[in-house]
């Protein structure tokens, strides 16, 4: 039987680099439909199914950041970002909005291929898992989160706003309490990995992350710094 082909939605005002996109990834048994703006993506959203969008950061009329977050709002199509710029905090943004990578221009067409097959595989493997487990309430240390609301709560009841990518980032350290997980690990749970070796977003995460559960971060309790290996969540983690 023929694999059905991916279906990719590239979103990138230069129509150069749709071309040349648009004509790489067909040899990869990708279907790409291009489009130069937010008007005609959102129209070829309401037109067919897509599997994955390729948006680029820099549009004319709205740019890519608040065309992550309609489409993010509006379901859980996976997104890779598209840039000339690589600072972390912009990273930090795209994936608090809800992207699943973000690439840095110029890159590798190779490249861009690798990063679309794990961003499907990994959507995949969200969607089985969120299918096949019931959502709970995980209790630490006098904190809830509420899987099914995705709401944080404090010891003293109150309600704690969590980005997408923060909602993420917890849930992978209480799925894996007391255990040192890399940068790596954490910014492939966080849906942006890069591939800069010296990518600091994680650590710009983190720390909004330990601001929400009131870490210090001079002395972290919960959220502690294991120096040359990552990131510890030292507590017991009950459901």
């Amino acid at each position: 039987m023929t694999r059905p082909a991916t279906r990719l939605l590239i979103v990138d005002d230069d129509p150069e680099i749709r071309s040349l996109l648009g004509q790489y990834l067909q040899a990869y048994a990708m279907h790409c439909t291009c489009v130069g703006d937010g008007v005609a993506m959102r129209a070829a959203l309401a037109e067919q199914r897509f599997d994955l969008v390729i948006l680029d950061l820099m549009l004319p009329g709205e740019d890519g950041l608040a065309l992550c977050r309609q489409i993010r709002s509006e379901g859980e199509l996976p997104i890779i970002m598209l840039t000339a710029r690589g600072e972390a905090t912009d990273r930090v943004v795209g994936l608090e909005l809800g992207a699943d990578d973000y690439v840095v221009k110029p890159f590798d067409p190779r490249e861009l291929v690798a990063r679309i097959h794990t961003v499907l595989r990994r959507s995949l493997r969200s969607a089985a898992g969120s299918s096949a487990n019931p959502q709970q309430d995980v209790h630490f240390d006098g904190w809830t989160l509420s899987h099914l609301k995705r709401e944080l709560t404090t010891p003293q009841q109150l309600l704690v706003p969590l980005s997408n990518a923060e909602y993420r980032l917890l849930c992978t350290f209480l799925e894996r309490p007391q255990r040192i997980l890399s940068r790596e690990q954490l910014l492939d749970a966080a849906r942006g990995r890069t591939v800069e070796a010296f990518d600091r977003s994680i650590d710009l995460l983190v720390s909004r992350l330990r601001q929400k559960l009131g870490d210090d971060p001079k002395a972290p309790r919960l959220l502690k710094t294991v120096r040359g290996e990552g990131y510890l969540f030292d507590c017991k983690v009950r459901q």
